[in-house]
């Protein structure tokens, strides 16, 4: 295998993404959603862990940070691809992460639909985010995804992204949001900070869709 051309180093934050093989769907219901979810928890931490099927019968758990490999600063997830941002903590930790991640909810879909063979394109990618402002626009990015591309009229209605924890300050989730709200004076003004790029994002997947069609 060749090596990764962005080195994955600890305390750096990263920009992870990948998509369906052939751009097909990856999330096909509400359950497709959640598992996926759950598996991102489970896997940020260090083994050994309670059997998967125990794990998610918990309603309510907050991951000892001294256990993680990977810290989840924010995710959407996507009909056909997702985005998360991932610190890592551990040597590895990011490849480990999304290796067990990508392996386990393959084999969960798989099995569902009765399928054979890869579910996502390759490897996945990873972008080192540099600055403090660039982490910032990207988290924005990241969660506008549904709205950008029409798939809800308001970003709080979307399930399956982080936005709804960010800006109700939820105590309780997968993500450390204080890498990002703590350059905002409320969850509120970090709120205003994505909604003020949603019109012009969705001017963008309207040309770009545009140009696809002719």
């Amino acid at each position: 295998m060749p090596a990764r051309t962005t080195p994955l180093v600890n305390e750096q934050i990263y920009h992870i993404y990948n998509r369906g093989t052939e751009k097909r769907r990856i999330f096909d219901n509400k359950r497709c959603y959640s598992r996926f979810i759950q598996t991102i928890r489970y896997y940020q931490l260090e083994g050994p862990k309670p059997k998967f099927s125990n794990f998610i019968k918990q309603k309510l758990f907050n991951p000892d940070p001294e256990k993680k490999i990977v810290e989840i600063i924010c995710y959407c997830l996507m009909p056909n691809h997702f985005h998360l941002l991932v610190k890592q903590l551990k040597d590895g930790g990011i490849s480990e992460f999304m290796r067990k991640l990508s392996d386990s909810y393959t084999k969960y879909y798989n099995i569902k639909f009765e399928r054979v063979g890869a579910l996502l394109q390759g490897p996945f990618k990873a972008v080192l985010i540099e600055t403090d402002e660039q982490l910032t626009h990207v988290s924005r990015y990241i969660h506008l995804n549904p709205l950008v591309s029409f798939l809800v009229k308001d970003l709080a209605q979307y399930e399956w992204s982080s936005y709804e924890e960010y800006i109700n300050n939820k105590s309780i989730g997968i993500c450390v949001k204080e890498n990002v709200l703590g350059f905002f004076k409320s969850p509120e003004d970090y709120k205003q900070f994505v909604l003020d790029q949603a019109g012009y994002g969705q001017q963008l997947e309207l040309i770009k869709h545009q140009l696809v069609d002719e």
